[in-house]
């Protein structure tokens, strides 16, 4: 693990053994929403399709609701197709917070259910 800031960063080895439980589905689902860059968001459509099983959105939430390294694996770069934030494990607030952290606007193209 390396040290600059006095933060402990995980290796991509370290994440594959803590990922070591999951099931081959449930690893690919998490390595492409790994793959989700900082400031943009893909829909749970879109990683059914990544990982080649496109009606497969439901189990893809369901994978991500149990994501085991919510800050490490970006699961709340994760939004529906309808353009709601969906759920987090951490709370749609907490989900919400992160994603303005990251420069998305949560106003027209991504917003809250019931608005």
């Amino acid at each position: 693990m390396s040290q600059g800031s006095g933060r402990k960063r995980l290796k991509q080895e370290d994440i594959d053994n803590l990922l070591n439980n999951s099931t081959p589905f449930e690893r690919k689902v998490l390595k492409v929403t790994s793959t989700i860059p900082s400031g943009e968001t893909r829909t749970y459509q879109w990683i059914a399709r990544k990982i080649g099983n496109p009606r497969a959105v439901r189990a893809v939430g369901r994978v991500l609701s149990k994501n085991p390294l919510p800050v490490m694996i970006p699961c709340h770069r994760v939004i529906r197709k309808d353009g709601t934030i969906g759920g987090y494990s951490l709370g749609e607030k907490e989900k919400e917070v992160l994603l303005r952290k990251e420069g998305v606007k949560l106003d027209g193209r991504i917003r809250k259910k019931g608005r």
